[in-house]
């Protein structure tokens, strides 16, 4: 019996370090986590603008009776955020959408001077300093861009930045919720 009690720790041991490997080994994608939202309304958030920028606020109501609009989800600390930018801005300005923006967890005069270096496309911008709007959509990290139906209904979620093999994918993604209007 006391041999028993002093391999329990060892086996406990043993299977959490085989569940971390399991979790750590490839073919798992994080990003392939479906979101609840789809085909639900977007949720109800009301975000004040960010001090500093000319653009502003968000809310619910923006989202709703608006055609197809990309909501993007990004921060000035977000590597990804600034490579997929200049795609976004390009979308913006090329295709038939809206895009508006979350400021995820960010330092105003922070996100404010990557705008100012950038460029701002977005047509609204919410600031979601504390992170709770980022909690009701869903948000698993950023960048992270939402297509929204003109019924306010979320049709796509694309976690990760829309750039290389992502951008013919979100392309793709983008088409399909403008056949199916």
């Amino acid at each position: 019996m006391n041999r028993l009690i002093f391999a329990l720790p060892l086996v406990v041991a043993a299977l959490i370090g085989a569940f971390a490997l399991w979790g750590l080994s490839g073919g798992r994608d994080p990003n392939a986590i479906p979101s609840a939202l789809i085909s639900k309304p977007v949720p109800d958030f009301e975000l004040p603008p960010i001090e500093g920028v000319a653009s502003p606020g968000l809310k619910t109501a923006d989202l709703q009776g608006q055609g197809l609009t990309l909501v993007n989800v990004f921060a000035s600390w977000c590597g990804p955020c600034r490579a997929e930018h200049p795609v976004l801005t390009r979308l913006a300005r090329e295709e038939d959408v809206r895009l508006v923006a979350i400021n995820y967890k960010d330092k105003p005069e922070a996100a404010a001077a990557w705008l100012e270096e950038l460029g701002n496309p977005y047509e609204r911008i919410g600031s979601d300093y504390s992170g709770r709007a980022g909690i009701e959509w869903g948000v698993t990290g950023v960048p992270e861009t939402f297509i929204i139906d003109a019924n306010g209904l979320v049709v796509h979620r694309f976690p990760g930045p829309v750039v290389g093999d992502g951008l013919r994918r979100f392309q793709e993604a983008l088409d399909q919720a403008r056949s199916a209007q």
